[in-house]
């Protein structure tokens, strides 16, 4: 939270996915659900969420590249310029009584 609150602090625009946005906003940070950049929802069973051109061409096109930038102008996709995860303990999920190890 504390460097969430710093981000915005300084005027950096968050966007976030489900959970993570919903902690953000309920602690008074301003966050763009995921949903908004995308215009899909979260879907099979929140597996997918930012598999989507507007976020990976957001962060992998090469600004030095005229090709690239104006790959993503066209297809109205903005850059992303810092990408922050927090991974859950898979293994402390995953020894946890009623947890499926095969999907």
């Amino acid at each position: 939270m504390e460097f969430a609150y710093r981000l915005a602090g300084l005027g950096v625009e968050l966007i976030s996915t489900g959970g993570t946005s919903k902690l953000l906003r309920d602690s008074g940070v301003r966050v763009k659900d995921i949903s908004e950049l995308t215009g899909f929802p979260e879907m099979l069973d929140g597996r997918v969420k930012t598999l989507h051109p507007k976020v990976h061409g957001g962060i992998l096109h090469r600004r030095e590249s005229p090709s690239h930038r104006s790959a993503v102008a066209e297809h109205g996709i903005e850059p992303i310029d810092m990408v922050v995860v927090n991974l859950y303990a898979f293994e402390k999920t995953a020894a946890k009584a009623g947890v499926p190890l095969k999907i």
